[in-house]
């Protein structure tokens, strides 16, 4: 199965909408967003993606009561898990934080097959023992370019997939006035 991994989206509409549409047509079934989604806007693009979707917030929360509101009912496919996520899927354990520091301890319990984490804007893939930690990187390309992760379960493996940057369209612009 495979996984896309995005974090630190910061209300960058294009670059969360061509990871949606890269990670449908790879056949991702599961989106991680691993926090700073910020603005409520954000959920439409990420109810665009052909699976289910779960979002932690980060430290740029936005408006925390229209988001966890939306997740679940305007936006069925999306569940909001609060500052930590933890799913099974076909016997495979991932957990997902925005935190780095909270990864590292939620990887040191060996519960978990794969940590996922975002916030400092840097890709990281390690593993621990029997525990991968991945951080997607940055969706906002300010510091490098936007990229998110492909998490294939079956072969324990990550790759990193970069995102080519747009300019806004009326469309785009119309959706962050709507929210």
């Amino acid at each position: 199965m495979l996984i896309a991994i995005v974090s630190d989206t910061h209300d960058q509409i294009r670059n969360l909408r061509l990871a949606v549409d890269l990670a449908n047509g790879r056949g991702a079934m599961i989106m991680i967003h691993c926090g700073d989604l910020i603005s409520p806007f954000m959920l439409r693009e990420l109810s665009r993606f052909n699976g289910v979707v779960h979002l932690v917030y980060g430290n740029n929360t936005g408006d925390v009561h229209l988001i966890s509101s939306a997740c679940g009912s305007k936006y069925p496919s999306i569940t909001h898990h609060g500052h930590l996520g933890i799913i099974e899927t076909g016997g495979f354990k991932l957990a997902f934080t925005h935190y780095p520091q909270m990864a590292h301890g939620l990887v040191a319990t060996g519960t978990f097959d794969v940590v996922c984490c975002g916030h400092n804007h840097r890709f990281q893939v390690e593993k621990t023992e029997n525990t991968l930690l991945v951080n997607p990187g940055e969706m906002l390309g300010a510091e490098a370019p936007p990229a998110f992760c492909l998490l294939d379960t079956a072969a324990r493996s990550v790759e990193r997939i970069e995102v080519a940057a747009m300019m806004f369209s009326q469309d785009e612009k119309s959706l962050m006035e709507e929210d």
